[in-house]
């Protein structure tokens, strides 16, 4: 039994007639006879007898009525509370944390002033465990920076090539180079990612390729913590371009240019296939920081403007 059925099985007993109630709900006389014989055939009972162009309720007809109204009533008050009342959603992101702390202060502005009512909560994790709890359903979008990564699973909604750069203090000699060579920054003192994190790892792996171990001076995961050294010109460090571009000491770092390595991973933002989406991951979806380069060139309004 259907809400359509009732709602139409209702409007022939105010009305009369099939053929007023089928105009009155936008409906073919056909598609109103076919609803109401579906009702019939699902209840077992005749709810009208038709005599000619005359239709009068049976006795299971009016105690359908009586029972039904009520409800379809309840039905569209609950539907008329729910358009109405303010909607709050919580947004669950996934990212890692060089991201979040480079991209999701733009992010939060942008929410508190057009959507207060989403709440959005950040899991910070290795790109390999967010797309693990993308499939389990535990965030509903992961933000990742890592070769380009494919899954059936997933919607790839970006995909944005990021460099990822050594970087000195502008008092270090190596900042008075034009062009530098990998083999002129081995015997510098280095301030590291953990081994973990997928761009050290891709430095590790060309380097155990020629034979090269880079052990660096401090290992840690705090990106401002390494460039706050780097800065004090105590060392060098491997990390992605937005990271020092968006770094509290950017004026005093210098990116160096090298004719001989040259390492670009992809800013990467996924949803599961399967995931229904909601109106709050609709708004990430259309913002500029998540729509690449060429998309948040278009002009026009987004889709999701009209739930500001």
């Amino acid at each position: 039994m259907e809400l359509r059925q009732l709602r139409s099985f209702l409007k022939v007993v105010e009305l009369q007639s099939f053929s007023k109630a089928a105009k009155a709900l936008g409906y073919s006389q056909s598609a109103m006879s076919v609803q109401i014989r579906e009702l019939e055939t699902e209840l077992g009972v005749r709810l009208f007898d038709r005599l000619g162009k005359c239709v009068r309720v049976t006795s299971h007809g009016e105690e359908l009525a009586q029972e039904a109204m009520p409800l379809l009533q309840e039905v569209e008050a609950l539907g008329e509370r729910m358009r109405n009342t303010p909607r709050e959603e919580v947004l669950h992101l996934g990212m890692i944390a060089s991201l979040c702390e480079a991209k999701m202060p733009s992010v939060m502005e942008y929410f508190s002033r057009r959507y207060p009512r989403i709440h959005v909560k950040v899991t910070i994790d290795s790109p390999q465990n967010l797309l693990e709890r993308l499939n389990h359903n535990e965030i509903d979008l992961a933000y990742i920076l890592d070769q380009p990564v494919y899954d059936v699973k997933w919607v790839r909604a970006l995909e944005e090539p990021e460099n990822i750069v050594f970087v000195c203090s502008r008092r270090s000699p190596l900042a008075l180079e034009k062009e530098v060579t990998l083999n002129q920054l081995l015997g510098q003192r280095f301030f590291l990612t953990e081994k973990d994190d997928n761009y050290r790892r891709c430095l590790d792996q060309y380097l155990a390729a020629q034979g090269i171990a880079l052990n660096p001076f401090l290992e840690v995961s705090d990106t401002g913590f390494i460039l706050d050294m780097v800065q004090r010109n105590m060392g060098l460090s491997f990390l992605p371009q937005y990271v020092v571009e968006n770094s509290v000491f950017r004026s005093k770092l210098k990116i160096l240019t090298l004719s001989d390595y040259q390492l670009q991973l992809s800013r990467q933002l996924f949803y599961h296939r399967d995931k229904w989406l909601t109106p709050a991951m609709k708004v990430v979806l259309g913002m500029p920081q998540f729509r690449g380069a060429k998309q948040a060139g278009k002009e026009g309004k987004t889709p999701v403007e009209t739930l500001a």
